[in-house]
């Protein structure tokens, strides 16, 4: 058989619903910030410090409330990016965004040079799901997933410029942390989740069914055909027909020598 088990993937509520409460849940710190006086940026991850562990939970939902293109940029790659992997991975799905959001802001707090400064903003989770979604799209045999690969270099290629310091109110470090770390997840997690669909008989070869030698099968039966054949041509080699049959001339019966000596008179 050469029919393919089909994966199931995510469904399109999933895939709108989180997203949407993930937005949600940002706007709202940046609404609170605009509106109250609470500074809500003192939440960040703040590099070396111990009260600066709080931002590796709390700095992905904050972002700057004077700058309206901070929240704005963040908000339409993150729901793409996460929507993409709770579909094509649901299965591990959550595993990946936990990771790369924690392990993200540690690599923040504990790599990232002590300027005064606090790092906040969704664009580390979103370095760490694009690389993830790259990688593992490119690693694993299975086109829907290449597809999702092609589909984030070609539409956040250009994000590879934001590992470098280019900018001084960018976190680079926050874009290089999350990009190894989605990187890393994609390595790690390579054989868990959608997995290329594999043909029955490899199926059936993995729980050590071993498939009908079709092949031998077929020579096998030339090879008998043949003997047989073989067999036939030698019998009838050795079979003769003898005929017995005795020539006109002799069926007539010869006169003897007494006949030969009798007169040829007709009125006898």
């Amino acid at each position: 058989m050469n029919n393919k088990n089909q994966h199931q993937f995510g469904n399109t509520l999933e895939t709108i619903m989180y997203p949407a409460l993930l937005l949600i849940l940002m706007w709202s710190f940046y609404l609170l910030e605009r509106i109250t006086t609470f500074d809500f940026y003192k939440w960040g991850i703040f590099p070396k410090d111990l009260l600066g562990l709080r931002g590796i939970i709390f700095s992905p939902l904050l972002h700057s409330p004077s700058d309206f293109g901070h929240i704005l940029n963040n908000s339409g790659p993150i729901a793409v990016l996460f929507g993409a992997l709770i579909y094509f991975y649901r299965q591990i799905a959550a595993q990946i965004f936990f990771y790369s959001w924690f392990i993200t802001g540690l690599f923040v707090w504990i790599f990232a040079i002590n300027t005064g400064s606090y790092h906040i903003g969704m664009s580390s989770v979103i370095y760490a799901l694009a690389g993830f979604l790259f990688v593992s799209g490119t690693i694993r045999r299975y086109r829907p997933l290449q597809g999702i690969s092609l589909f984030v270099i070609f539409v956040y290629g250009s994000l590879i410029w934001g590992i470098f310091p280019m900018q001084a109110k960018i976190s680079w470090e926050g874009h290089l942390a999350g990009l190894i770390t989605g990187v890393t997840l994609a390595f790690l997690y390579k054989s868990k989740g959608p997995q290329e669909p594999k043909y029955q008989y490899e199926i059936e070869k993995e729980m050590g069914i071993e498939p009908p030698d079709l092949e031998g099968q077929w020579l096998e039966n030339i090879r008998l055909a043949n003997e047989r054949a073989e067999e036939i041509k030698r019998h009838q080699e050795d079979f003769k027909i003898n005929y017995d049959y005795i020539s006109s001339q002799e069926s007539s019966p010869k006169p003897t020598s007494d006949e030969k000596n009798l007169p040829s008179d007709p009125n006898l």
